[in-house]
């Protein structure tokens, strides 16, 4: 079986905040209702699995985001998302716009 990669690209999404952030990402990820929307209940979805059928139906998860909002600069937010991706099974790619 061939790996399988869940791609969620939110480029154009404004993301200023990590709201904005679990906003964009909850549909695409099929987080469910009671989805802790914080950087462990991420980490738990992500890493450990279990949390969403969506994410654990897939071998890898890419998010794309554009470089801006949160993630311009060096935002504390967006690094402390950014270092809940492992960069292999999970990756975060930023765009320059």
């Amino acid at each position: 079986m061939a790996d399988s990669e869940l791609v969620v690209d939110l480029r154009g999404h404004r993301i200023a905040t990590l709201d904005d952030f679990w906003d964009a990402v909850t549909g695409p990820c099929g987080l469910p209702e009671w989805f802790g929307r914080n950087l462990d209940a991420w980490a738990d979805t992500i890493c450990s699995r279990g949390v969403s059928e969506v994410i654990d139906a897939h071998d890898t998860l890419v998010v794309h985001v554009d470089r801006t909002g949160m993630f311009t600069g060096d935002s504390p937010r967006a690094r402390a998302l950014a270092d809940v991706f492992d960069g292999e099974r999970n990756r975060l790619v930023l765009h320059t716009v």
